[in-house]
């Protein structure tokens, strides 16, 4: 009896709960390829495995010919005859012969480990990839187990994923054994095992949520037409409901604003924006930068543009903290927005400091000139330009030279700006 295969088969049988029947073939096959390197070149090379004891044997054919040239694999008729009697062999026939090396059984062990654990990982990514396919694109729950730099590993319970660097929320910070719900972002058969990539970061996890939280949104009643996020900060999502009845807004924020509450909870205080859509861009941009109030809009559609008009004091909270508003608008909406303080509500100081500012950015102006400038009414590239240059040598501090190095400036930078020079 081989004991070293008996107890590999016994472990198997018992802690994995694989047959006798299933471990032999399988043994049985992986010796087929590694007894060539025993047994050496031979013809149609066949293992068998007893089943009660598990002693191995390896046959190989040879065939009948009329001469020899290959000892390992031809016999002539007359030696067949001679040596495995019984038989009427003629020429052409294959004969089975035994080929079993000494050291076979050892051999056999070695081989069936690593056979039997190569099987087992096929099919646990097997299990995995059936259990998951369905599911890319839905929300799983596991446990976080360990980190690797930036990654974090999460255990899935008969599973592993991976939530990588990239898909982390910047802000957020995980600890070992805390449970965290995440977007199966997608699923790699092609691994050395299954791939789960995990997100949070994705816009995509936004609406996962939302599906799961509102009902109107899982039966269809109420759209998700569109969302933009910065991971950890803000979230704006725009939402359309099927029916007239139905207010879009109010189901997805839930009574005393639970619903989204619950969002924001799981999001660890990422502030969440709701916003009604609409077809028509400017009510649309309107929604979406809500509460701030809007002046004006005018809709550029060849450069696909709204430029938003507010008064001061909304002018801040219409492009939000370090721009964030104004830009999850345009992510939203898809055009580009530009939101601008209301000309009428400029103070002359302001005017002032701003001609000011904007003149001494000028490669060959600089401040002093700029201000010099601005006080003689010079407040534009255009005004410059349209002036002679005798205008600009009577500007305080100006002379010749000054004023027609102010003009070159002035030229540089309007064509610069416009994409082309200035009408003379």
């Amino acid at each position: 009896m081989n004991n070293e295969l008996l107890a590999v088969f016994e472990y198997m049988e018992r802690e994995r709960k694989l047959d006798r029947e299933t471990l032999a073939q399988l043994v049985e096959s992986a010796l087929q390829v590694a007894g060539r390197k025993s047994i050496g070149r031979v013809r149609d090379l066949r293992v068998e495995i007893n089943r009660k004891t598990l002693d191995i044997k390896a046959f190989a054919s040879i065939q009948v010919v009329d001469f020899v040239r290959n000892r390992d694999e031809e016999i002539s008729l007359d030696d067949a005859l001679a040596k495995y009697p019984g038989k009427p062999w003629k020429l052409g026939d294959l004969i089975e012969i035994e080929v079993t090396p000494r050291n076979f059984g050892r051999i056999a062990a070695q081989t069936a480990k690593q056979a039997i654990i190569q099987k087992l990982r096929m099919a646990e990514k097997d299990k995995v990839y059936a259990i998951y396919k369905d599911h890319i694109g839905s929300i799983v729950t596991g446990t976080v187990r360990r980190f690797d730099r930036s990654d974090v590993f999460v255990d899935l319970g008969d599973a592993e994923g991976v939530m990588p660097g990239k898909e982390r929320v910047p802000s957020e910070e995980y600890q070992m054994g805390d449970r965290i719900r995440f977007l199966l972002l997608n699923l790699d058969a092609q691994a050395l095992g299954t791939q789960l990539t995990l997100s949070r970061a994705s816009p995509e996890f936004i609406k996962k949520l939302f599906e799961l939280e509102v009902a109107e949104i899982a039966d269809g009643t109420v759209e998700i037409k569109g969302i933009a996020r910065e991971a950890g900060f803000r979230t704006k999502i725009a939402v359309h409901s099927r029916d007239d009845k139905v207010d879009p807004v109010g189901a997805c924020v839930g009574l005393r604003g639970q619903r989204v509450k619950n969002i924001v909870r799981e999001l660890f205080g990422e502030k969440v924006d709701i916003v009604k859509w609409s077809p028509d861009i400017k009510t649309f941009v309107t929604n979406a930068l809500a509460p701030a109030k809007l002046l004006r809009l005018d809709v550029d559609e060849l450069e696909n543009t709204v430029k938003v008009i507010v008064e001061g004091e909304h002018l801040s909270l219409a492009i939000g903290k370090k721009g964030q508003n104004a830009r999850l608008t345009a992510k939203l909406t898809g055009w580009k927005v530009d939101v601008q303080k209301d000309e009428s509500d400029i103070s002359f100081e302001e005017k002032i400091a701003r001609a000011t500012d904007q003149l001494a950015a000028v490669d060959g102006i600089g401040r002093d000139h700029a201000a010099n400038l601005v006080a003689a009414g010079f407040l534009t590239l255009e005004g410059i330009l349209a002036a002679e240059i005798q205008d600009l040598v009577d500007v305080e501090g100006f002379d010749a030279e000054i004023a027609q190095q102010v003009r070159i400036a002035a030229e540089a930078a309007f064509e610069r700006e416009n994409g082309k020079a200035p009408e003379s």
